[in-house]
């Protein structure tokens, strides 16, 4: 597979989101006290946005000087927005020209505005924590999902591909900042990965140029860190597994997709994306 620059943003943006539904507390943080995250994700996962945004709210209003708070409520919003308008399902696109000509999107400004809010006070809240401690796990996280989002949001919906590179670009230096001093923080695995296995995807002339530029990739390396968040992350496992299905079908590997997409259908049996791709799989058969 070989992509052209043009979609770079938008493929490597999965890196960050769709940490989208992806913040994990300190492994040192007592996991009772993190309940409402746990419901809230898999709400997320399956599509109930309104109760995830409750649970997100409820740990928000017990933890409020963590930055996982917002984090969370930002993701939550912006995957609901990923969802009204089709954005998931498209990721599935085996020919990049189809996935270009897609339709425009019309964003929800309430929500985009509410979004930015929950951005905002997430990075004051970890950049606080940072200066009291250079290595605090969920501010480093926190740091890391706020750029993935914005990323995400700017490729995803907008369009604005060299703003989203960007981004992706902070995102993975938070993440390799976090991984430093919290290797066991296997979620964050989950940026580093795609952008690898993206860009090692591209033909060589454009990885080149790339590189000149800051960015590198290794498309079995990708493989590997996106199988080492599925198999060893907490909250982004399920994501880690829906971004190998898309590799897997966009790499041709249909067998594995499908298997791959039954046991995601399996966990979350309230989110219908993964029968359709199901589906679609087997209709090209």
């Amino acid at each position: 597979m070989s992509l052209p620059i043009k979609t770079l943003a938008t493929r490597v943006a999965l890196a960050c989101s769709l940490m989208v539904a992806c913040v994990a507390p300190s492994v040192a943080a007592d996991y009772a006290s993190a309940a409402p995250l746990d419901s809230g994700f898999r709400l997320l996962y399956n599509l109930d946005f309104p109760h995830a945004q409750q649970q997100f709210s409820s740990w928000e209003q017990q933890n409020r000087d963590n930055p996982m708070g917002p984090t969370c409520e930002a993701a939550g919003l912006l995957f609901s927005e990923f969802e009204r308008l089709g954005i998931l399902e498209a990721q599935f696109y085996e020919n990049d020209s189809k996935f270009e000509a897609r339709k425009k999107l019309s964003p929800d400004p309430e929500v985009r505005k509410r979004f930015d809010a929950a951005i905002a006070r997430a990075e004051t809240l970890a950049q606080t924590r940072l200066v009291k401690d250079a290595n605090d796990e969920d501010a480093l996280f926190a740091m890391t999902l706020t750029s993935g989002l914005k990323a995400d949001y700017a490729a995803l919906i907008e369009k604005r591909n060299m703003a989203s590179l960007h981004l992706t670009k902070e995102a993975t230096a938070w993440s390799q900042r976090l991984l430093a001093v919290h290797p066991q923080c296997y979620d964050a695995h989950l940026a580093a990965g795609v952008s690898k296995y993206i860009i090692g995807s591209m033909a060589a002339p454009v990885r080149w140029i790339l590189r000149l530029g800051g960015v590198s990739g290794d498309k079995q390396a990708g493989i590997s860190e996106l199988q080492l968040t599925a198999d060893k992350g907490h909250y982004l496992a399920p994501f880690a597994r829906i971004l190998l299905a898309i590799a897997y079908v966009r790499d041709k590997d249909k067998p594995r997709a499908r298997q791959v997409l039954a046991s995601l259908r399996e966990e979350f049996p309230e989110n219908p994306l993964f029968g359709r791709e199901i589906a679609r799989l087997d209709e090209g058969k």
